[in-house]
């Protein structure tokens, strides 16, 4: 017969490994930051399960747990910064907002702080890069670039023909990326993202004052 203090033994070392009822959403989070601290300073290729796990101080086997793996860690990880874009703009609009100021917020989203930290801003080139090899992120990043098109189209369209409304918001999508891009890779300092946000509100308004009726 077996000793009851083995039975009691086992079950503590069972739970003791087992996640917490109620902590998901922390443990997510947890791991989905460890992730985005990582790959800024390893690249995503040197990201592995123990460089995640050894951020957050957990173990290895939540991962797998919680996200099945790397790849879908990777992927929950786009997810929360395409996320964070658009909670940064709808702490801003309501049905309200004139859509030239509507305009605005949308460039003021995409030159946020969180969108300037050195560890999101090299994990988003990192992502950038891979998508070209990865069917998964490729679709996110095809849902972050429709979804730019999409909120500048729809204001555009309040002020000029639905035609050129669609040119406008093309246009004013490739020069937020653009001039986005091109602070991240001169490594520039705040007042850069700031010069580089009041040039993408200009070239908006100039396509306001070009386009619009």
């Amino acid at each position: 017969m077996c000793n009851p203090l083995t039975f009691i033994f086992i079950e503590r070392s069972i739970n003791k490994n087992m996640p917490k009822v109620g902590m998901e959403p922390v443990r997510r989070e947890q791991l989905i930051k460890a992730t985005i601290e990582s790959v800024a300073e390893l690249g995503l290729q040197g990201t592995t399960i123990n460089s995640i796990s050894k951020k957050a101080g957990l173990s290895s086997g939540i991962i797998s747990h919680y996200f099945g793996g790397k790849q879908g860690l990777i992927e929950a990880t786009v997810r929360y910064l395409l996320s964070s874009l658009k909670v940064e703009l709808m702490a801003k609009v309501n049905s309200e907002t004139p859509p030239e100021q509507r305009l605005m917020y949308i460039v003021e989203a995409n030159f946020a702080l969180v969108q300037q930290r050195k560890d999101t801003t090299r994990t988003w080139l990192s992502f950038w890069a891979q998508s070209m090899h990865d069917p998964e992120l490729h679709r996110l990043q095809n849902v972050n670039s429709k979804r730019l098109y999409s909120n500048l189209a729809s204001s555009f369209r309040q002020l000029m023909s639905t035609e050129n409304s669609k040119r406008a918001a093309q246009l004013s999508a490739a020069m937020i990326d653009g001039l986005w891009l091109r602070a991240v890779l001169s490594q520039s300092d705040k007042d850069q993202f700031k010069h580089s946000e009041q040039l993408a509100k200009d070239y908006v308004h100039s396509l306001i004052s070009q386009y619009g009726a």
